[in-house]
């Protein structure tokens, strides 16, 4: 048709794979410590590891699997055993033992089993994945503190790593922070504020880090020299409805606390939103703080001050410390389980603030004046 032009449109240009030199170009490394980081290699510090990983994800890098096949690395099947574990530091983890899986070409097996406590249901999935024939177990909470779960991958000889154990079992390989520094350090964060009486929720009474984080809230206090009445104390469960009973008990005595340490983020929250209720100021008449810094602590108003536990870096790494012994396993050695302990932070955002003052007005600064509405009634008037 004349005045009508007609062309196919060009192909689009393809853009070449990232390689391996690329990604350590842009790190700043050599190709071996990309290398190293790409296959769990424990040989690289933090913060090269978190240069090489963001590099990876910038430049889009996928290592090639045949090549892997060729230099005669095995497939890796690891299994994650997790119950009703608290929805917000669940998700996160997984997302973490996602990334670290893809990065490390390892495949995950991820097995529910039940509540937290169904034992019988957690021995089942735990022999079936066993049986199944994977090379590594990891357990998020409340797992990592079951002990018949714990008798079980001990005697088997299964690569086991028990995540955000309080205490953790010697017979398997850990990842954790320290809990009772961490509610240490947040206690006395609220000290220097100013508060002195201070109300704690404590979590579940069978995971350890709750006992920890509970020691290290009393330590704080005793250093001091704060006095700590036992209603100050009150169970928890480490999810929300328990939060919410825990902070009710609080905000009911008299005198109310100034400022509440909640043992995680869900009670915390709970926290907030009974203050809210009862017509209080966060955190102007009350201050409310947590722990571990799930998404929940960024999606309530205000925002919580809490204590950051790396969970998505400590899912990393239970995955590169099961490789690096599935592999260790596979050469003929066999260490001792290690424990690997991750730093926390304290992180202030809108939640937390000194104990708001009211000085009393003095009476020596009043006079009794004449109401010019009602005869004879008097009423104070300040003195100039």
């Amino acid at each position: 048709m004349k005045g009508v032009t007609s062309s196919k449109p060009a192909p689009a240009r393809r853009t070449a794979a990232a390689t391996i030199a690329d990604v350590a170009r842009h790190a700043g490394v050599s190709p071996m410590t990309v290398s190293r980081v790409v296959n769990g290699e424990d040989a690289v510090r933090p913060a090269t590891r978190e240069r090489v990983q963001a590099a990876i994800a910038a430049l889009r890098y996928v290592p090639n699997p045949a090549a892997r096949h060729l230099a005669g690395s095995e497939v890796i099947r690891l299994g994650v055993l997790y119950s009703s574990a608290r929805s917000g530091y669940l998700s996160e983890f997984l997302v973490g033992l996602l990334n670290q899986a893809s990065l490390s070409h390892v495949q995950l097996l991820v097995q529910q089993c039940g509540g937290d406590d169904d034992a019988p249901r957690q021995l089942e999935e735990a022999r079936s994945l066993i049986a199944g024939g994977i090379d590594g177990l990891i357990l998020p909470p409340p797992l990592c503190d079951a002990s018949p779960l714990l008798d079980l991958v001990a005697a088997s000889g299964l690569p086991t790593v028990a995540v955000a154990s309080g205490q953790p079992d010697a017979r398997v390989c850990a990842v954790n922070i320290d809990d009772y520094q961490a509610a240490f350090t947040m206690t006395q964060h609220l000290i220097a504020l100013g508060h002195q009486r201070l109300g704690f929720i404590c979590g579940h009474p069978r995971q350890t880090a709750s006992s920890c984080r509970l020691a290290g809230f009393r330590d704080a206090m005793a250093q001091a020299h704060l006095p700590l009445s036992d209603e100050l104390v009150v169970p928890g469960l480490f999810n929300y409805r328990s939060g919410l009973d825990g902070a009710e008990a609080l905000l009911a005595l008299e005198p109310r606390p100034t400022a509440v340490f909640a043992s995680n983020d869900d009670m915390a929250a709970a926290t907030v939103a009974v203050a809210h209720r009862l017509g209080l100021d966060v955190p102007g008449d009350l201050t409310v703080v947590g722990c571990d810094d799930t998404a929940i602590a960024t999606t309530i108003w205000p925002e919580l001050s809490t204590i950051r536990q790396p969970i998505t870096e400590m899912a990393r790494a239970a995955v590169n410390l099961l490789v690096r012994r599935v592999r260790g396993q596979r050469a003929g050695t066999h260490e001792a389980p290690q424990q690997d302990r991750m730093s926390f932070e304290l992180v202030r955002r809108q939640s937390d603030a000194a104990p708001r003052q009211r000085p009393a007005v003095r009476a020596a600064n009043l006079a009794p004046v004449a109401d010019p509405t009602s005869e004879g009634t008097p009423r104070a008037r300040r003195r100039s």
